[in-house]
């Protein structure tokens, strides 16, 4: 792959050698212009957040499951989509030009069935082909196949048991709610009251998918396991599995009731209104179901709302429409406001303002969310992903949210309004500091998320069932500690969070990024937090970091790694290069204090000259990361931000003193 790309253009070329400040000026204007443009009225911002088919096909078989009509259009639309992001191998992907996937294939051809697509059209036939060259849809994952399980199409012991009697378990067993991720709980809690019932859709169409098995699904006995399991834990969570497939039906009726009283009065209690139970799609989607199969009539409130939740996911554009798995206000808008404060100006400084003004009663004081099981003792104040998700904030977004206040509390030459953010700073760093794990790390939602050996029970197929501390969001947690003035010296919280990223360091160099892709992403946020906690940048971890980001630079100047650097022993790999991934590793290259050096020139280079007419950076790759190798994302803010947020350092630190950088990203 990559000789590949030397075709591009090699580094020697002239043209992406040097850069004058006057055209990364340019730059940053017309994308600061062309970014405020975007701000909606109320001051924040909301980007699309694309995944795969696997969403938009999910939506379809939703409403035929429940028999709901999803307007002719609006169908047609969701079809047309779905044909398009159809892979040269036949099938779908994850990721864009990605490899083919089962399970993303045996939606997509389901769903486009229900669109009214003949098997014996030629893409249908060329999917179905590459499905049945790869064993068939037996081959699926386990949330693929409990779909098929509620339209008839697989027996119920081709899923995983998870009984409903979950619910009754005491904190101290092995197996848990508050052990899971919080993404896991709002998927599995409705699902668990769905496989005690075990429904069957309404299905009105009458359409199956028996011509994608090899062997008849009635005759399979064997059915995928998870990929990452190990030894002893496969065997011991096999005979588990296999235990409860020929127990279940004998539990006792009323405690199993009890247990569905209470998975439906956890889901309610977090239902959220119209942004939805974890405001995540699957949740929502399996809280309709639940009440549904429950008896819950249509027009029942708490039906209705969630449904609502759903809908509001879609996007319909000219030809095309998709779902997207979920909202993301606060990041875009948090994220946005650092960029548009980095370039500077009483517009670009003003606009980022009303965002912060828009941020501010979003945080969450009054609510403490499932976070508290292990931090009972913290008061809550932090920000979530969404527009609304009270019972989940997450640390990243209170992170870049409290560095983007601090900033513009005090970067010069600000509007004389700039409210007071001190209050709401105090807040989030106290909540911040309380869910700091034993390890000295961050997660995401909880604290101390880590009970590994979960992640091997079979219906943990993908392999995300826990959030244990990572160095991305460590990272972010440590630059927004130091910005705030702490030090190692003064903040033991800081000193332990620092120790925990040079622990983790790779041995190229590198830092794995959880929720963006992915050594890159993980490396620039490392960086910043380093920069930022006062290591010196002439340490061997950071020397060898900066060396090993030179080293994987693209020759057209700009970086870039693909979605296969999360395999099972994760390792990077290059990638055509993308304006996100390049301003990472900008980001990360100037916070090591290498401003002057011809990679970083090169690459603002490449940014500028692929910079489009329109302001922005076409980028159709996918750059962040829902669960590695299972569940990707396209951010389609990142394109329109990062880029100006790296044009706009460069030029900054050339045009000064010093080529330090002053603040925690």
């Amino acid at each position: 792959m990559r000789e590949a790309f030397k075709k591009v253009e090699t580094l020697q070329r002239p043209k992406t050698q040097e850069i004058s400040l006057d055209d990364v000026e340019h730059g940053v204007m017309r994308a600061t212009q062309a970014l405020t443009n975007l701000v909606h009225a109320d001051g924040h911002l909301c980007f699309e957040l694309e995944a795969d088919a696997t969403i938009p096909s999910e939506y379809i078989m939703f409403h035929q499951f429940r028999a709901t009509t999803i307007p002719p259009d609006l169908m047609a639309k969701i079809g047309n989509y779905l044909r398009r992001t159809q892979g040269k191998h036949g099938g779908w992907s994850l990721v864009h030009d990605g490899p083919f996937d089962m399970s993303a294939s045996v939606k997509a051809y389901y769903a486009l069935k229900f669109v009214g697509d003949s098997i014996e059209a030629p893409h249908m036939r060329r999917a179905r082909e590459a499905i049945l060259s790869r064993g068939g849809a037996a081959n699926s994952n386990v949330f693929t196949r409990f779909l098929l399980a509620l339209f008839g199409e697989v027996p119920w012991r081709a899923v995983p048991v998870m009984p409903v009697e979950i619910m009754h378990l005491p904190k101290w067993f092995p197996f848990h709610l508050d052990k899971i991720s919080y993404w896991a709980r709002c998927v599995i809690v409705p699902l668990l009251v769905l496989q005690a019932k075990k429904p069957l859709a309404k299905n009105p169409l009458g359409l199956g998918v028996s011509e994608l098995f090899v062997t008849p699904p009635d005759h399979v006995r064997s059915w995928p396991g998870s990929p990452h399991a190990t030894w002893p834990w496969t065997p011991i969570f096999g005979a588990i599995d296999r235990l409860l497939q020929v127990t279940q039906d004998y539990f006792p009726k009323k405690r199993r009731q009890r247990g569905i009283d209470k998975a439906v009065a956890w889901t309610s209690e977090r239902l959220n209104g119209e942004d939805g139970l974890g405001a995540i799609f699957p949740a929502m989607v399996n809280t309709v179901l639940m009440y549904e199969v429950l008896g819950y009539p249509a027009d029942h409130p708490q039906v209705r709302i969630a449904c609502e939740a759903v809908e509001k996911l879609v996007v319909v554009k000219e030809h095309e429409a998709y779902v997207q798995p979920c909202l993301s206000p606060v990041w875009d808008t948090a994220l946005a406001g650092h960029a548009l404060l980095e370039a500077g100006g009483p517009d670009a400084e003003h606009q980022a303002r009303r965002g912060l003004d828009w941020l501010r009663p979003l945080q969450v004081l009054d609510i403490k969310g499932d976070w508290a099981a292990g931090r009972p003792n913290v008061r809550p104040g932090g920000w979530a992903f969404q527009y609304a998700n009270p019972h989940f904030p997450d640390l990243d977004d209170t992170a870049v949210v409290v560095m983007a206040m601090d900033r513009a509390t005090r970067q010069h030459g600000l509007v004389a309004d700039v409210p007071d953010y001190a209050v709401s700073i105090a807040r989030a760093r106290e909540w911040v500091e309380g869910l700091q794990s034993s390890d000295g790390g961050w997660a995401a939602f909880d604290a101390d998320n880590n009970h590994h050996y979960l992640n091997n029970i079979p219906f943990s197929d993908h392999g995300a069932l826990l959030d244990p501390p990572t160095a991305d969001v460590t990272a972010r947690v440590v630059s927004m500690l130091s910005q705030l003035g702490e030090t190692r010296e003064t903040s033991k919280a800081l000193d332990r969070g620092v120790k925990y990223l040079l622990d983790d360091q790779e041995e190229d160099g590198s830092w794995y990024g959880r929720w963006g892709m992915n050594f890159i992403y993980g490396t620039w946020s490392v960086l910043c937090a380093l920069n930022a906690a006062g290591v010196d940048p002439a340490s061997p971890e950071i020397r060898r970091s900066v060396a090993w980001l030179i080293r994987i630079q693209n020759p057209d100047g700009g970086w870039g790694e693909d979605a296969s650097s999360y395999k099972i022993d994760p390792a990077f790999e290059p990638g055509y290069s993308t304006a996100s991934q390049t301003a990472w590793a900008l980001l990360a290259l100037m916070a090591a204090g290498e401003a002057d050096d011809p990679a970083v020139t090169r690459g603002i280079n490449y940014l500028t000259r692929t910079q489009g007419a329109d302001g922005f950076w076409s980028e159709e790759r996918y750059t962040a990361t829902g669960f590695p190798r299972v569940f990707y994302l396209r951010y389609h803010g990142y394109p329109k931000f990062f880029p100006l947020w790296a044009m706009a350092r460069y030029r900054n630190l050339k045009r000064s003193n010093t080529r330090s950088v002053a603040y925690g990203m």
